[in-house]
């Protein structure tokens, strides 16, 4: 039942981003889209935790989520409903286990959704008869090589971002580690909008499709993996740093600076996990 929950959240986390990189982070549609997928991303968070506290395996295959792509007030009517739907659901959930905590983070998903349901109902009022007929655009400028490479890099950073939740779930009791872990999921988080911001931009669909996990390793392993994607990572992104086309997009150069000094902290982070 949670791990169906869990997916429903991903699904919206998914939705709600890809929207607001189309949109634009600086445009209002856009911010109050990535507002809502990282209160999403909380409901994901305690749903993940309660599963691996429960000695489950959480299932990171985002649910279907049913919307109408045919003008932006459609879509966020279709937002709306489907926050609307989630009342009810988790309602009724929360009727069904004796578990106090889960009871009420089942309520306060329930709550919560309600709250969205009206914001999405709010935003769509302040749209313009322009704006609410009308859909976000990419221009298509990006060369082809150059855009399956940025599709590449976010695949590559989302992939990364949710073994380090599964991992920071998992060990949630061993000491500091799955809070650390969690930290640096966060901060993947911010190194995939590099990528997924331009992709966008560009009007492609984004890939956010997860690969299997395998069986989960033991915590010092799990680190050493870590570290060691962390430091390919850095690899391709220093050649990516140096590829011309790059060059041309000063924002993603700057973002990519900054992600480039972060993957070093984190992988001198783990590795010095792994000394102690």
């Amino acid at each position: 039942m949670l791990n169906r929950d869990l997916a429903d959240e991903h699904a919206a986390v998914i939705r709600y981003l890809v929207h607001a990189y189309q949109e634009g982070e600086d445009t209002t549609v856009g911010a109050s889209l990535l507002s809502r997928s990282r209160e999403e991303m909380w409901h994901m968070h305690w749903l993940g935790m309660i599963i691996a506290k429960l000695g489950g395996e959480p299932v990171f295959q985002p649910a279907p989520y049913p919307y109408d792509p045919s003008s932006r007030a459609s879509m966020l009517q279709s937002y709306r409903e489907y926050e609307e739907k989630l009342i009810p659901h988790y309602n009724g959930e929360a009727e069904k286990v004796d578990d106090p905590h889960i009871r009420r983070v089942l309520l306060r998903e329930a709550w919560e959704s309600a709250i969205h349901a009206r914001r999405f109902q709010r935003l769509l009022e302040k749209l313009s008869p322009e704006e609410a007929g009308g859909l976000p655009s990419g221009g298509g400028e990006l060369p082809a090589g150059f855009l399956e490479t940025l599709q590449t890099e976010l695949a590559g950073k989302y992939d990364e971002m949710l073994r380090h939740i599964r991992m920071s779930w998992a060990f949630q009791d061993e000491g500091t580690a799955g809070w650390n872990l969690m930290d640096q999921a966060m901060e993947k988080m911010k190194h995939l909008a590099i990528f997924a911001e331009a992709v966008a931009e560009d009007g492609a669909v984004l890939r956010f499709k997860p690969a299997p996990m395998g069986a989960l390793p033991s915590l010092e392993e799990a680190v050493r993996r870590a570290a060691g994607d962390v430091r390919n990572t850095m690899k391709r992104h220093e050649a990516l740093r140096r590829d011309e086309e790059l060059k041309k997009h000063g924002g993603v150069v700057v973002k990519l600076d900054l992600a480039l000094q972060q993957e070093a902290y984190q992988a001198e982070e783990m590795e010095d996990w792994l000394k102690k």
